[in-house]
């Protein structure tokens, strides 16, 4: 079982806040109290005293003490001044107040006083506490006396128990007007907080635009605001880091999944050798096998991986691409200019993902032509593809490698706006980039760089490996 009772306390920050500001001012007050009151009593006491040395003096005045032995001079009208009196000549007592037991305590307290020969005070408790106090009186003639007066201190105990019940009842005023303030307080400024959590859930969805903002807030409650902009920005940043996965994925497997649904189209319209039905289960096969590598590249991309360690024969992944496109169609691909030997310092999968979404936009706007190269260029592997279609409009430059930007929507093409963007992510992520030269005419060239996975220059003897297809850019 905990220790600590957490039922007890409150479930509100406005609750917890006025129960401990209450709890530090009882503490406060329950000090202030003490030592108020504790002064109050002493100071009592100290006029107690100083009224009972004004009587004393005022009876030795009446004590004769020039002669051998002590005598108490009477005067008239004395009754009021020998009340609560008690002379003695040493430890002989002459007057004691009538009415007062002589063996009794005040009797008693009285007799100690005067054998003590001080200037001293005591409290005789009781059914009412008494206060005494002794005032020596010497005399020239050698005779020593000592009177010792008393006075009940029920009176001033009243006074002290006055003061006490008015400190508490003022207190705890104190306290109530504390606690009440206090929650009125904290919740006039916890208002600000409650109305953001008010537009948090009535907004409902992360993708919403509206945000805190700062404008009319204390400081702490603006910094409040503005980190929780800034996390509703990154979530929406990740929200569209998935959606645009998603985008890319459906983007990259719809090639590969064509060829499969071909494939099976072409295996049931009628029946076919077996050696028809094995090519077309070995393209099925190669299909479903660039499904895994596009999802496994696109995946590492998505957590950060892709940059991990391999290389990749150039020539090999330019030749792999050209051999899958589909065929017959009017736009001739010519791979050339590709050195033997030349290597990228990036996966392979990767190096195909980055360069195929490139090929496909190359081949889906070329009239006649497309032409891949790739050359070893200042510690970088440079991959251009150019065609000789219209090439991109000046206007739309800037919005080319945009997420789901296309120049002309309805001009006739597939395409969803997603592949060069795609293709840039993926080259950047291992430090390569992929970019449009405008200074290109006629048609367009884009350049593709990546690391390179060879110290030196490549060989000066370049292959080229022409491959012409026809594609239906419909």
């Amino acid at each position: 079982m905990s220790p600590h009772p957490r039922g007890l306390l409150p479930r509100t920050l406005r609750g917890r806040l006025s129960l401990v500001t209450l709890a530090a001012a009882a503490l406060l007050m329950t000090v202030l109290t003490v030592v108020f009151n504790g002064v109050v009593r002493h100071r009592l006491q100290q006029q107690a005293d100083d009224h009972l040395r004004t009587r004393a003096t005022a009876v030795a005045a009446t004590v004769d003490t020039t002669g051998p032995a002590v005598r108490v001079v009477e005067v008239p009208h004395d009754d009021a001044l020998d009340a609560d009196v008690w002379i003695h000549a040493g430890r002989v007592r002459l007057e004691s107040p009538p009415g007062v037991a002589a063996d009794g305590p005040l009797g008693g307290a009285a007799d100690a006083l005067a054998a003590d020969g001080g200037r001293r005070c005591v409290t005789v408790d009781g059914p009412e506490p008494v206060r005494m106090c002794a005032q020596p009186v010497t005399g020239s003639g050698g005779s020593a006396a000592t009177v010792v007066t008393a006075l009940a201190l029920s009176p001033y105990r009243g006074s002290a128990d006055t003061v006490l019940y008015a400190s508490l009842a003022l207190d705890a005023a104190v306290l109530a007007c504390t606690y009440g303030l206090t929650r009125l307080a904290v919740g006039r400024a916890l208002r600000p907080v409650r109305t953001m959590t008010e537009q948090a859930a009535a907004w409902g969805a992360l993708a919403s635009e509206r945000r805190f903002g700062a404008t009319g807030r204390p400081e702490e409650l603006a910094r409040l605001g503005d980190s929780l902009d800034a996390l509703l920005d990154r979530i929406r940043a990740g929200l569209r880091h998935e959606q645009q996965l998603t985008r890319e994925l459906s983007h990259e497997l719809r090639n590969p999944l064509a060829r499969v649904v071909a494939e099976l189209d072409w295996l049931n319209g009628r029946p076919r050798s077996p050696d028809e039905a094995r090519r077309s289960l070995a393209a099925i096969e190669d299909a479903a096998r660039s499904l895994h590598t596009i999802c496994d590249t696109l995946l590492d991309d998505a957590r950060g991986a892709a940059a991990r360690g391999g290389t990749a024969d150039v020539r090999a992944v330019l030749v792999r691409l050209t051999a899958h496109l589909p065929e017959p169609g009017p736009v001739e691909v010519a791979l050339a200019d590709v050195a033997d030997g030349l290597t990228a310092a990036v996966p392979a999968a990767l190096l195909e993902r980055a360069v195929a979404p490139v090929l496909d936009n190359a081949l889906r706007h070329a009239r006649t032509r497309v032409r891949l190269s790739a050359t070893h260029e200042a510690g970088s592997v440079r991959v251009e593809i150019t065609d000789d279609g219209a090439g991109v409009p000046p206007w739309f430059t800037t919005e080319l490698f945009r997420p789901g930007r296309r120049a002309e929507p309805d001009d006739g093409h597939g395409g969803a706006g997603l592949g060069l963007p795609l293709a840039r992510r993926l080259a950047r992520s291992v430090d390569g980039d992929v970019r449009y030269e405008e200074g290109h005419r006629p048609g367009a060239r884009f350049v593709i760089t990546l690391p390179s996975g060879q110290p030196g220059p490549p060989p000066s003897h370049r292959v080229g490996s022409p491959r012409d297809t026809r594609r239906d850019r419909g």
